[in-house]
């Protein structure tokens, strides 16, 4: 049984996707909820504040996606290819929180949370570190930051998932995850011996 801090938080993402962050209300969040208006400042200052909890208890919920996608056990591509299909699958499989987490939150609320966001971006790192920092040393993965790790693995997938959660583009970016994946794996898997960096396997 959902809790009432529950509801407000599911109204909150319904209505914001409904009408975008300005568009959004206070007093239609809580009749969605079925709340008062005590009930709603109880748990949340403003519309602001219950934005920003919103945002980071998403995000919780997509970095565990993906960090429970690898684990030691990967190989170098199998990890790779793990991680883009975990991207895709929470985007395709959570829509509204994906497009609430990318296209929806707002600088004007962000700021105030970024301490907290960045905690939480730390978390995921460590995680997927604890899987690509060992295949590193063995020369199975490429060095390179964790950031720039990051932009191949998820930054392309990411151009097709927001391309289908904006409405610009209507087919399933899952479609597109063999070429997303052997993409990830030119840029970041150290090439076999005998081969050059950038030809096919």
């Amino acid at each position: 049984m959902s809790t009432a801090r529950e509801d407000l938080l599911e109204a909150g993402l319904a209505v914001f996707d409904r009408d975008g962050f300005e568009g959004a209300t206070v007093a239609a969040i809580r009749t969605r909820a079925r709340a008062s208006n005590g009930s709603f400042f109880h748990f949340f200052g403003s519309k602001k504040e219950l934005a920003g909890t919103l945002f980071l208890e998403i995000l919780a919920r997509y970095h565990a996606a993906v960090i429970a996608a690898v684990d030691a056990r990967c190989t170098a591509r199998e990890g790779v290819a793990r991680l883009i299909r975990a991207h895709l699958e929470w985007v395709v499989g959570s829509r509204r929180e994906a497009r609430y987490l990318f296209e929806i939150s707002r600088s004007e609320w962000i700021e105030e949370i970024r301490g907290a966001q960045r905690a939480q971006n730390s978390r995921l790192v460590e995680a997927v570190e604890r899987w690509r920092a060992p295949l590193v040393e063995r020369g199975e993965l490429l060095p390179m930051t964790s950031s720039v790790f990051f932009s191949q693995i998820i930054g392309p997938a990411q151009i097709f998932c927001r391309a289908w959660l904006s409405g610009r583009d209507r087919a399933d970016p899952g479609e597109q995850a063999e070429m997303l994946i052997a993409c990830a794996i030119r840029a970041v898997v150290a090439p076999d011996r005998g081969q050059q960096p950038g030809e096919a396997r």
